[in-house]
Order: structure tokens, then C-alpha cells, then sequence
């Protein structure tokens, strides 16, 4: 099923460039200026839905569709009105008879195509020239002048609105709202927190801002259904109402990593095997326009930094508040412990079997020389095949010997212990006789797994042992005792 898992993946992913060599490059959901990578198709008959819905699909249209169409409606209405009155002219003969002062056209001085093109604006602009004009002797010229003025104000009122709200959607607006373009993992209050970093950069404010945060990351249920994008929520102060910004200054926002959370069991050696994307959305209404604004952003895994903190932007001038957006970006490094809250809170549940002083600090010692382990496994495997074979079984020891005693039973392993079991490790041998006797070596006290591995060459041998030697040794003879002395030494 992780197979099927990964190749689903797969789907949404993309070859990218990378330095020397080919990578992978994820396949973003919503990109960082907020455009959303989803596109419909195979409608069929969904299609006629955007008919039934036209003003809606006019303003939804690109600039230049609605520019082109703004000026094709106007000129076609235009030449088919301005033929309907060159039509009646020609119909009741007027055309032919233009200059005879005693006729009584239907529409004076209206005499070819250009003319009753003239009459046709003058009549629709409301201009009035007064030397075109209808008279009360063409009862169907004046039938058209009332279907032409409708016609008009429906015309008007259909493309000017929609040209009037595609001017003043606040899409302008979502530009000059900032993000930063990478997400922080660190402590803040004692606790591991997610954090990134948002800003107004208009002196304009965002009334009733309010962000939120979506996971988006593929997971396979209990029953076996696999969901590529699914969609969680991150809690980033609902409960108490830090989502509800005040956006004058660049504000940090902070989800907190605890049980609830979606990143409860991500430590720093996990999250360069994750896939997951964060979408941030940033809703207020425009103080000059009260319109509804939103902007949106993403993170991906790659745009998540374990261990850093934002720089700070502000500071005080004389009688203000000044903002350096040149430091907008900026992150250090700051002491993160590596693991995950998961591990944390087990290494902080008491135990009956755990002495009081030092528990702690020992488990997550041993914890981090598991990850330590782990870093190297992955460096070795770039090592040729006979390297990996002798790499492999020294660090398999280092693994079980660490892994052998009990949870409840201290287990503070320094670096020069590692060493230490690494040396033992290396000894050639091509059974497996001695790894076993070398790990019931270990198992026999628990205990000396506080200790160096230094001190536990330095333990004594059995009284029995040193009698039973010192017995031999002096039935031998001088020359072999001297030998056997310098042997032992």
C-alpha cells in the first residue's frame, strides 16, 4: 500500500533542474502569489452552467477578453442599429428623395449608410446635434427609437458594471499583502511552535483581518481509501482569538505543536522525508473600498526550517514606529531540540522503575544517538558495495547494543561511547559468534550502560578465575612464568 501511496505521489510531482543532477521537484498545489493549480475539464454538459451565469464569467475573464468583448458588443449593436434606420430610410424612399423640400422623410437629412450611422450615435449618446432628427410622420422609426433606447440602457448597464467591478476587485490589493517565503520550527514559551511571518505593506489597514491554515498532505484512512490532497485544519489561535490580526506591523504567526496538531510526531530527521504542503489564507475587508480581500500563500516541506527564528523588523525613531522589510525574510538558528513533542512527552512521563535525577536527559540522549545512527546510515549508503558491507555490520551492533536494554533502565550513551562499541565492533570476525558473545556482554547488566564503554574493561575478573591462575603459574616453570608475566601485561 505505500507503494501505491508513493506512486500516487508521483502524479503530482515534476522534474525540476537541479545542481548536477536530476530532481524531483513537488508539484505545489497553490503557488506562492496565491494562484490556485487546478484546472476543470472534461465538462460535458457542465458547461452550460457558465451560460446561466454569464455576468459572473464575464468578470472572471482575463483583461483582454473583456476588453475585446466590451468593444465588439458596443460596434456590432452599433452598425446592426444604424442599418435598422438606413433600412427604414430605404425602405419608404427617402434616400432618393433627400433634397426635395417638399417631402417629409422619416428622419431629416438621413440620406446613405454614414448618415444614419451619424443619427443612430447622436440618438444613443444623447448628443443632439439638431440637424438629424426624427419626425412624428414615421410611426416605425419611432418604434425603433424606443427599442434602441432599452436596448441601450440594458447594454450599459450589462457592460459597464461588469468593466466597474473588474476595476474595483481587490485582487491589486492581495499584492501588497507579505509573506515570508519560509515557515520556522522552534521553541517560543517553552513549546515547539510553527511560525511565519506576514505584513501589510500599505499604510491602509485590513479591517477584521483573519488568517487560517491548511495542511494539505495525502494519507490512507483505516479502511484502506488512499487521499491524495487532503485537507486539515492547523490551529493557529481560534480557540483564543490570536487568528484575529491587527495588521499594522508585521505580525508572527504561531501554530503550536501539541497533541492535536497535525505535526505532533514530526522531529527534524522526519521532515526531509515528508510530504505536506501548508496553505496560508488572508482574509479583511479594504478600509477604502470595504471590499472583502484574500491572499494566499503555501509552504511546502522544503520551504520549512527546523531550528530557526525570524529577525526582528522593528524598532523606535524618534516619536514612530519604523518597519525594515529588508529583514522581512531573515531567519537564524536557534537551539531546537531535534526530536519530536511526541518523543518529548515520553521522555517526561514519570516512571515507578526511572530514578528521579537524570532520566531526562538520558533518554534523550539515547534518543538522539539513535537519530545519529540513522544520519550515518545514510551517508554510508553513497559508500561503494564492500564498504557498505563492513559499514553495515559494525553499525548494526552500535543499533542493537543501543536498543537492548529496557526503557525503564537508564541508558546515557556519550559520543565516546559510540566509539568505544564501534572499536569493539571492528574486531574482523566472519561469524556471528562473536557479535553474540559481544552483545551478551551487554545484556548481562543493564547498569553498565551509564558507565564508559572504558570502565567496562576496567571491571575485575572473578576471584575464581585470578586463584585458579595464580595456582597454575606456579607450577610452572621460571622461564614460562616470565613469559606468561610479560604476556599478561
Amino acid at each position: 500500500m505505500s507503494a501505491v501511496r508513493r506512486h500516487l505521489w508521483d502524479e503530482y510531482q515534476a522534474v525540476g533542474s537541479g545542481r548536477g543532477s536530476a530532481r524531483r521537484k513537488r508539484q505545489r498545489f497553490v503557488d506562492k502569489n496565491g494562484r490556485c493549480n487546478v484546472q476543470h475539464g472534461n465538462l460535458g454538459g457542465e458547461s452550460s452552467r457558465y451560460l446561466s451565469d454569464l455576468f459572473t464569467t464575464l468578470v472572471d475573464l482575463k483583461w483582454r477578453w473583456n476588453l475585446l468583448i466590451f468593444l465588439l458588443t458596443y460596434t456590432v449593436a452599433w452598425l446592426v442599429m444604424a442599418s435598422m434606420w438606413w433600412g427604414i430610410a430605404y425602405l419608404r424612399g427617402d434616400l432618393h428623395r433627400a433634397h426635395d423640400q417638399s417631402y417629409h422623410p422619416c428622419v431629416a437629412n438621413v440620406y446613405n449608410f454614414p448618415s444614419a450611422f451619424l443619427f443612430f450615435i447622436e440618438t444613443e449618446a444623447t448628443i443632439g446635434y439638431g440637424h438629424r432628427y426624427i419626425t412624428e410622420r414615421c410611426p416605425e422609426g419611432i418604434v425603433l427609437f424606443l427599442f434602441q433606447s432599452l436596448l441601450g440602457s440594458i447594454v450599459d448597464a450589462f457592460l459597464i458594471g461588469c468593466m466597474f467591478i473588474k476595476m474595483s476587485q481587490p485582487k491589486k490589493r492581495a499584492e501588497t499583502l507579505m509573506f515570508s517565503r519560509a515557515a520556522v520550527i522552534s521553541q517560543r514559551d517553552g513549546k515547539l511552535c510553527l511560525m511565519f511571518r506576514v505584513g501589510n505593506l500599505r499604510n491602509s489597514h485590513m479591517v477584521s483581518a483573519q488568517i487560517r491554515c491548511k495542511l494539505i498532505k495525502s494519507r490512507q484512512t483505516p479502511e484502506g481509501e488512499f487521499l491524495p490532497l487532503d485537507q486539515c485544519e492547523l490551529d493557529v489561535g481560534f480557540g483564543t482569538g490570536a487568528d484575529q490580526l491587527f495588521l499594522v506591523s508585521p505580525l508572527t504567526i504561531c501554530h503550536e505543536i501539541n497533541p492535536k496538531s497535525p505535526f505532533f510526531c514530526l522531529s527534524q530527521r522526519s521532515l526531509r522525508s515528508e510530504q505536506f504542503e501548508i496553505v496560508v489564507i488572508l482574509e479583511g475587508i479594504v478600509e477604502t473600498t470595504g471590499m472583502t480581500c484574500q491572499a494566499r500563500t503555501s509552504y511546502t516541506e522544503d520551504e520549512v526550517l527546523w531550528g530557526h527564528r525570524f529577525l526582528p523588523v522593528m524598532s523606535l525613531e524618534d516619536g514612530f514606529f519604523r518597519v525594515d522589510y529588508s529583514q522581512f525574510h531573515a531567519t537564524f538558528e536557534v537551539p531546537t531540540p531535534p526530536y519530536s513533542v511526541k518523543q518529548e512527552e515520553s521522555l517526561s512521563l514519570p516512571s515507578p522503575f526511572n530514578t528521579p535525577i537524570g532520566n531526562n536527559r538520558n533518554r534523550r540522549e539515547h534518543i538522539c544517538s539513535l537519530d545519529c545512527i540513522d544520519i550515518l546510515e545514510e551517508k554510508t549508503n553513497k559508500f561503494p558495495s564492500k564498504l557498505q558491507k563492513i559499514s553495515s555490520r559494525k553499525e548494526g551492533l552500535q543499533r542493537r547494543v543501543l536498543r537492548l536494554s529496557p526503557s525503564n533502565v537508564e541508558k546515557a550513551c556519550s559520543t565516546g561511547d559510540l566509539l568505544r562499541i564501534q572499536e569493539i565492533s571492528s574486531v574482523p570476525s566472519n561469524e556471528d559468534g562473536d557479535e553474540r558473545i559481544q552483545l551478551k556482554a551487554f545484556r548481562i547488566k543493564s547498569e553498565s550502560l551509564t558507565q564508559s564503554t572504558g570502565d567496562l574493561e576496567l571491571q575485575k575478573k572473578p576471584q575464581g578465575m585470578l586463584t585458579l591462575g595464580t595456582r597454575l603459574e606456579d607450577n610452572l616453570p621460571a622461564k614460562l612464568r616470565k613469559m606468561n608475566s610479560d604476556r599478561l601485561s
